[in-house]
Order: C-alpha cells, then sequence, then structure tokens
C-alpha cells in the first residue's frame, strides 16, 4: 500500500486551488462580457487568446519542462491569462498578447517554483513588461461603444495628466467612469462590473477584504487631501477611485492569496503601501496610471512585511517583555 504523507499542519478542507480558481474566472465574467460589449469581437480574440495561451503554456511548461506527468490544470494560469488580457490594449496584436503570457507564466511564475511559489503577480508582471517594451501599442486607447470605426481618444487620467480635472470632468462624467463610457485597458473601464464580480468574491470568502479596503481607502483619503489643498490642480477622490484600472487591480491583483501577505496588520501595511504609492506615481510620476508598478513593488516587500508583522508563537515572549 502506497501512503502519501506531507508535512504538518495536517488540516483537511473541501476547498481547492481549482475551485478558488473557477470563482476568480465567475467574478470575472462581468467585466469581461461588458468589454466585449463595450469593444467588440477584437476584446473577445484578444481575451480568449491570452485566457486560452496562458493555459495551453502552463501545461507544456509542468508537463514537459518540469516532468510533472500528473499534472492537471488548476485553471490558476487562465485567470492570469485572463487578468492579463482584461489589462490590454485594444490596440495590441497576437503577437503582443502572446509576448505578455509568455513573460507572465514563464518570468512571472515558474522561474521562482510555479504556483504558490513566484513573488510577483505573474499577470502585471506581463503587463509592465508590455508597458514598457511596447508602449505605444499599451497605451493607445480606443473609445467604447463605437462600432463604426476605431477611434482613439485620451483616458480620464491621461486628461488629468495633460489638461487638468475640469478638462477631465469636461469630457467624462462619473457616471460615465461608473458604468464605462471611457476609453481604457479591455477590462477596467466599468466600475460597476469590477464591483459585481468584487462582491461575488466577498460571498464566496475567496478574498483578503483588507488590501482592497486600505488601498481604495488611502487613495481617497490622500488624494481628498491634496484637492482640498488646490481644486484646480488635483482631482477629486472619487475620479481616482473610477479612472484608471484601481478597482481592478485592488479587487483582482492586489488580493492575490500568493503574493499578498498572510497577517491582518501585513495586509493593512500592503494596502496602504499600494495606495501611497499609486498617488505618487499617478500625481509626480510619468505613468498616468500606476496601480501595476505599485502593485508589483509592494509585492517585493511581502516577505518582509509578513517577517515583520508575524503573530508571537504561543508560549514564547516578544523582545523587551519581563520575564
Amino acid at each position: 500500500m502506497k501512503l502519501n504523507t506531507s508535512a504538518a499542519p495536517h488540516l483537511r478542507t473541501k476547498n481547492s486551488t481549482k475551485k478558488v480558481m473557477i470563482d476568480v474566472l465567475i467574478a470575472l465574467i462581468p467585466a469581461t462580457i461588458f468589454a466585449v460589449w463595450a469593444f467588440g469581437l477584437k476584446a473577445l480574440y484578444i481575451i480568449l487568446l491570452s485566457t486560452i495561451s496562458a493555459e495551453l503554456l502552463e501545461f507544456v511548461t509542468m508537463r514537459f519542462l518540469r516532468k510533472r506527468k500528473d499534472f492537471t490544470p488548476d485553471f490558476s494560469a487562465s485567470v492570469t491569462g485572463l487578468l492579463l488580457g482584461l489589462n490590454l490594449s485594444l490596440a495590441v496584436t497576437w503577437y503582443h498578447v502572446l509576448i505578455g503570457v509568455l513573460v507572465a507564466i514563464i518570468l512571472g511564475k515558474h522561474v521562482f517554483g510555479g504556483l504558490g511559489q513566484n513573488i510577483f503577480n505573474p499577470a502585471l508582471v506581463g503587463r509592465v513588461f508590455l508597458v514598457v517594451s511596447f508602449p505605444i501599442a499599451m497605451t493607445t486607447w480606443d473609445i467604447p461603444f463605437n462600432n463604426t470605426e476605431l477611434i482613439t481618444s485620451a483616458t480620464p487620467l491621461g486628461l488629468l495628466a495633460s489638461s487638468g480635472p475640469a478638462e477631465a470632468l469636461q469630457n467624462y462624467s462619473y457616471m460615465d467612469m461608473f458604468l464605462g463610457k471611457i476609453p481604457g485597458s479591455i477590462g477596467e473601464i466599468s466600475a460597476l462590473a469590477l464591483i459585481i464580480g468584487f462582491v461575488y468574491l466577498v460571498i464566496r470568502k475567496r478574498i483578503k477584504l483588507m488590501v482592497p479596503i486600505t488601498y481604495i481607502s488611502s487613495v481617497f483619503i490622500m488624494t481628498g487631501i491634496l484637492w482640498l489643498i488646490n481644486p484646480d490642480s488635483y482631482a477629486t477622490p472619487l475620479f481616482h477611485l473610477l479612472a484608471g484600472g484601481l478597482l481592478l487591480g485592488a479587487f483582482f491583483m492586489a488580493t492575490d492569496m500568493v503574493t499578498s501577505p498572510m497577517t491582518m496588520k501585513g495586509q493593512f501595511v500592503f494596502g496602504l503601501g499600494i495606495g501611497l504609492l499609486t498617488v505618487i506615481i499617478r500625481v509626480f510620476g510619468a505613468f498616468p496610471g500606476g496601480v501595476s508598478f505599485a502593485i508589483l513593488i509592494m509585492n517585493a516587500f511581502v516577505p518582509l512585511i509578513d517577517l515583520w508583522t508575524k503573530p508571537r508563537i504561543y508560549g514564547t515572549k516578544l523582545k523587551g517583555d519581563v520575564k
């Protein structure tokens, strides 16, 4: 009889990686449907190409390169591929998508040892690589619901950076940003669709609430202070929350179980750090968005954050405790 052994702790649960990943895929359905509705079949093509190629690359890597003959897909690669596809511009071509998938799965995930061992969010690794390597394709934005011909326009954050908050709000209202009637990455434009997916993850208990709450709150407070100081130069907190990929990042990428802290204190520090970096990059940096860079930078600090915020082991004393 063959016995399977593993290290402690020995916990029994009905959850599995596959079930968690399926729930994340379901939560992304509203944003995916809206993207296809808003941008047409080109968006569907990009999303499917990214998702399917990521799953195939994962399978080939595990079966033939890492010699895991018993490997069966757990859909983590599909989540990576779908998130990457939703983070792309409609102007990318098939080879941009495949390059992004290759970087996300191989450099973002398997060079670290595969699922559970990667330091950085793989989808964001692929996206940032494409932004740096192909800036024109990744920053050319199409207007949604324009079925006759592709017309490009600046995003709300782009207008904010170039012309100020008054010009940005003159072109795009808060309702436009909430519903998704703005240019941007395929899956980031509709705050409503992203919130629906987020609510599903909360109901299914698949998300660390401390991270998105701290992230969104910190951005709201910091941009609110700037707006109160000079409303003519800085946008309102609501504008910053609805514009760009902040909600997509807060709900689906900053909350990644592998690349975010384990403790509540750590998650608070993590969310606060992402918020601070996002505001700094948006207000003072060269990139109007900043969400991807902020999350990746804080991903690098997660091991230290976990070390600094780990709870005291039962029966031991912290330094400085009275004996």
